[in-house]
């Protein structure tokens, strides 16, 4: 997803808003904890203060972006940078106000004052924050790595099954359909956050192709905690001992922590293929064998 300079601007002053909201929250709900006379209840009440706000919010946000998607109007005149921030502000508040929660409308607020490049890249910025504000749900109860994976493996799966894939991206078929055909097939197995962020993909794509989209979310998860992700081909699977030597390897290598996301395929031999960034580390059999004849050749 590609931004303009205003709008990378006006997200980030979104984003601090975020940021500040959930930050707020996180703080009222330690407070509640230390204030509660019952010990056992203080960590229930603190993970569910704690991950509802990010939940709620992440959610509104999507459901506000698929409004936009749908109304053309409403999208060009909360995005139109030629308007007063304060009468967007007000179109915003009229309409949503007791629909929304506060902190969502606080949040939504904050998007419509700043000045977007077009009314698309404000849709854009809202999908941004309601993937931030789940990520960091997972990240607050430590489900940051389960998300991360979970999205990789289902990538691989729609990569590997056109029929999948199409019924996923079939623009005749209800939303409601495709939200019900990926919570068929990952709710049950699934962290939440992972289904959410999976059907918005779905449903409101901004743009995304599916397969690189559910790889750009895994890499958004693998970010957020500081790492950066290392796509491995193994002709066969690797063991976790393997892997682990691998992943510390490649953190000596690159001097940062480095996420393993692991893909089996025969096709090639043997050997590991490695990419880092825009960085290939083939040493798999066929690329050796390639390289063996390009040098018979020359």
């Amino acid at each position: 997803m590609t931004f303009h300079a205003a709008s990378r601007d006006a997200l980030a002053a979104a984003e601090l808003t975020l940021l500040d909201v959930l930050g707020s929250d996180a703080a009222k709900a330690s407070d509640t904890a230390k204030a509660s006379d019952t010990a056992k209840a203080k960590p229930a009440r603190t993970r569910k203060a704690a991950a509802g706000a990010p939940d709620q919010l992440g959610d509104e946000l999507f459901s506000v972006v698929r409004l936009l998607d749908a109304q053309i109007g409403l999208r060009r005149a909360l995005g139109d940078s030629s308007a007063a921030p304060e009468r967007r502000e007000q179109l915003l508040t009229g309409l949503l106000s007791g629909k929304v929660g506060d902190q969502t409308l606080r949040v939504l607020a904050a998007a419509v004052r700043e000045r977007w490049s077009t009314p698309r890249e404000l849709v854009d910025g809202l999908d941004h924050l309601g993937r931030t504000a789940l990520l960091v749900r997972a990240e607050r109860e430590g489900r940051l790595d389960a998300v991360e994976d979970e999205l990789f493996r289902f990538g691989r799966i729609v990569a590997a099954d056109t029929d999948l894939e199409q019924a996923l991206t079939d623009r005749s078929a209800p939303a409601s359909a495709k939200s019900e055909l990926v919570r068929s097939l990952i709710a049950d197995r699934s962290e939440p956050v992972t289904v959410a962020l999976v059907e918005q993909l779905v449903v409101a794509p901004q743009g995304r192709a599916l397969v690189p989209g559910l790889a750009d979310l895994a890499a958004e998860a693998a970010k957020r905690r500081e790492r950066s992700v290392a796509y491995v081909v193994s002709a066969g699977p690797l063991t976790a001992q393997q892997q682990q030597r691998l992943a510390s390897a490649l953190d000596r290598i690159y001097a940062r922590p480095i996420a393993l996301h692991v893909e089996v395929d025969p096709r090639i031999q043997g050997g590991l293929v490695i990419k880092v960034g825009d960085e290939v580390i083939d040493g798999s059999a066929v690329a050796r064998i390639d390289e063996l004849r390009r040098r018979l050749a020359g």
